[in-house]
């Protein structure tokens, strides 16, 4: 029997490349389920998270008897925009698949992530062949990320964004997240049941430029890291550590010339060690700063998002 199929698109801004792209995602879904691979109830969800541009216009007019859209009040983030999507339509379908808009994940893998899911996988990566269409820099940096999350301890699925097939099942395990904090990316992985990968070439963007820039994905690092590690606290009392054997150090030498009777000189030194200290105590402090921060913001319960308008068929 094909399953139900949930496709799951967040939207930011994204009226310059909808058009090109609309097309595309309509015909291979309708081949989907001209051949059977999906039934006939499966749907395709745009989820606008709070655009400025006339996205929603465009969205809420397309007339397709398979196309649902969520309107959120206002900008929450790409993951809260894909939680939106998923959540709403809980246990309303077999299986969901997350990807984004700009179709830079090939959408053609689709049918492979189906036939790993027909073979029992409740999760299914999206993960790159190579990152041969990345500049050098983006192409370091994302390999820098991914060692670093590794480092700490960060269960995390190499060249992996948020393209992924899940069923109802690890919908459920996943909804059972409730933290405010969502990093998708490592929250799968820990869930646990049986996953396997497919490997596709990242394609380039069509139009339109792309919603996460340096800047924006430092952020969105730090925010995993803190999100699923607690290393960095630690790394605060290694050197905390270190700091007092280097500074009983310094005393037990300075009582030695004392008792020598040398003339203790060195006032440049003294100023540049305690910049030194001064300056990796606010740093440390900072660290802890984020993640009593994050309890914080855990504590007060807010909504992770919030819906202005749904459109289902």
């Amino acid at each position: 029997m094909p399953a139900r199929l949930l496709l799951v698109f967040p939207c930011y801004n994204e009226s310059e490349i909808l058009p090109e792209v609309l097309p595309k995602i309509f015909d291979y879904f309708e081949n989907l389920v001209a051949s059977k691979n999906i039934s006939e109830k499966s749907r395709i969800c745009f989820v606008d998270d709070g655009s400025i541009d006339n996205t929603w216009q465009l969205i809420s007019k397309i007339d397709k008897p398979y196309v649902n859209a969520i309107k959120l009040s206002t900008n929450f983030g790409h993951q809260k925009a894909l939680l939106a999507g998923l959540e709403t339509f809980r246990d309303k379908f077999d299986v969901y698949i997350t990807m984004d808009v700009d179709l830079q994940d090939d959408i053609n893998v689709i049918k492979q992530m189906l036939d790993a899911y027909f073979k029992g996988n409740n999760i299914v990566y999206g993960v790159r062949e190579d990152r041969s269409t990345d500049t050098v820099f983006k192409k370091t940096t994302a390999q820098l990320f991914y060692k670093l999350m590794n480092f700490l301890g960060v269960k995390i699925i190499f060249n992996h964004a948020d393209f992924r097939l899940i069923d109802n099942k690890a919908l459920n395990f996943f909804l059972a997240y409730k933290e405010s904090h969502l990093f998708l990316r490592a929250i799968f992985p820990n869930i646990g049941l049986q996953s396997t990968k497919v490997y596709y070439k990242r394609l380039k963007r069509v139009k339109g430029n792309s919603k996460y820039p340096f800047k924006k994905m430092l952020a969105f690092a730090w925010d995993g890291i803190t999100s699923f590690s607690a290393k960095p606290l630690k790394m605060v009392l290694y050197f905390g550590v270190f700091s007092l054997i280097i500074s009983l150090i310094l005393i037990i030498w300075a009582s030695v010339q004392l008792l020598l009777g040398n003339t203790i000189t060195g006032w440049f030194s003294i100023i540049i060690l305690i910049i030194f200290f001064g300056g990796s105590q606010l740093f440390a402090l900072g660290i802890i700063g984020e993640y009593i921060g994050k309890i914080f913001i855990e504590t007060k319960k807010r909504p992770r998002y919030l819906i202005d308008k749904i459109i289902e068929k």
